[in-house]
């Protein structure tokens, strides 16, 4: 088991296809499981859409069917106000295939942590991180409101180059290959910028936010989860969470759930927190946590970011029109449209992903192109 565990961790951003594991992660390393819900939530069937046979990214003309080949993709989900228009999968994906959601998981420990401030296990966001997880003091989030964190601006030191094998994503990686504790990683980090400065990407900014919800509310990432957002929203199949050695939940990334359950997070934020008849997000969390509030989040050409996209609480921001995604490494996808009613699940193997400094930020600008033009293509259906 653990000679498997290192294969898939050394391989990870080495080109090697990977279509093959992110369906199993869950066969070979230590999890949590959360069971599917009592009263499962099923998507009706919509007016069928076809894709659109090319889209430009780039100023680049970009055949779709090469695109999803490219990027190894498994799954793709199309919904228009909660009804399926398109769904599809190839390789080893399927509509009972769970699949790996690398970053996709910093959007659900988000959620969490906005039903955590509901119920008053956490005050506010303006608090320091550290008045709830004393682990972290005298690290570099000593000190640190949980809105910095929450916002990527943490001003942690942190290399996310998956390229480099020394890189600290790729050293807290290499904890899940070997053994060890990601609460004691995370409480190594040394402060390299003024918080609230610059939006800075990093890991495990995220795993300090789970962190926080367990010591706010005194269970583990999962088993909160379970209860206040897996239950509610109905989930169909149950969903894992990778553990470390300390049975500690790899926040930034070890979600696993099927492209259908992935959907539902996309809905409940579309409808604001709403779903099943139930508010289960506050509304007011939905729209701070997707709307970026200070020049170092705005998206475009920003001095103060190293990324083109905009960030909220651990939600992308890719321009101005309201819509947010959730994205993992690979190319995995929660995109949500709420002017234009859509939420879209892509989930990928792009074997090329973080294999050169190139194509981390070129193939998620081109998903982006890619989902875009779908949703365009959908709408104009609709007004004929």
């Amino acid at each position: 088991m653990k000679e498997e565990r290192l294969d898939f961790v050394s391989s990870l951003f080495s080109g090697k296809e990977q279509h093959q594991n992110l369906n199993r992660v869950h066969e070979f390393f230590p999890k949590s499981t959360l069971s599917a819900s009592l009263n499962p939530t099923t998507f009706l069937a919509g007016e069928p859409l076809s894709l659109p046979t090319k889209f430009i990214s780039e100023e680049k003309i970009v055949n779709v069917d090469e695109h999803l080949s490219r990027t190894n993709t498994v799954a793709l989900l199309i919904l228009h106000d909660g009804k399926i228009k398109y769904e599809n999968y190839w390789l080893t994906g399927g509509r009972s295939v769970h699949w790996f959601s690398f970053s996709m998981a910093k959007s659900y420990i988000s959620a969490l942590i906005g039903i955590a401030i509901s119920q008053n296990y956490i005050k506010n966001i303006g608090e320091e991180i550290t008045a709830y997880v004393s682990q972290l003091r005298g690290s570099a989030y000593d000190g640190v409101s949980i809105k910095d964190v929450l916002q990527m601006s943490s001003g942690a030191s942190w290399n996310e180059d998956y390229s480099d094998p020394n890189s600290d994503i790729n050293r807290s990686s290499a904890i899940f290959a070997v053994g060890g504790s990601l609460d004691e990683f995370t409480a190594t980090l040394k402060k390299d910028l003024e918080p609230g400065s610059f939006n800075r990407y990093n890991s495990t900014d995220t795993q300090a936010l789970g962190m926080l919800l367990r010591e706010a509310t005194g269970v583990s990432v999962s088993e909160y989860m379970q209860k206040m957002l897996w239950d509610p929203v109905g989930a169909e199949k149950e969903g894992y969470w990778i553990l470390d050695s300390e049975n500690m939940e790899m926040a930034y990334a070890g979600f696993m759930a099927t492209a259908r359950d992935y959907a539902k997070l996309g809905e409940l934020y579309r409808q604001n927190g709403y779903f099943n008849n139930k508010q289960i997000i506050p509304t007011d969390w939905i729209k701070s946590s997707t709307k970026p509030d200070a020049p170092h989040l705005m998206p475009g050409d920003n001095p103060l970011s190293d990324y083109p996209m905009g960030y909220g609480y651990q939600w992308w921001v890719p321009d101005h029109s309201g819509d947010f995604s959730a994205i993992g490494v690979y190319n995995q996808f929660i995109y949500v449209s709420p002017k234009n009613k859509h939420v879209i699940v892509k989930l990928s193997a792009n074997r090329s992903y973080g294999s050169n400094g190139e194509e981390k930020g070129a193939s998620e600008l081109e998903g982006i192109s890619f989902i875009k033009t779908i949703i365009d293509k959908s709408v104009k259906n609709d007004k004929k």
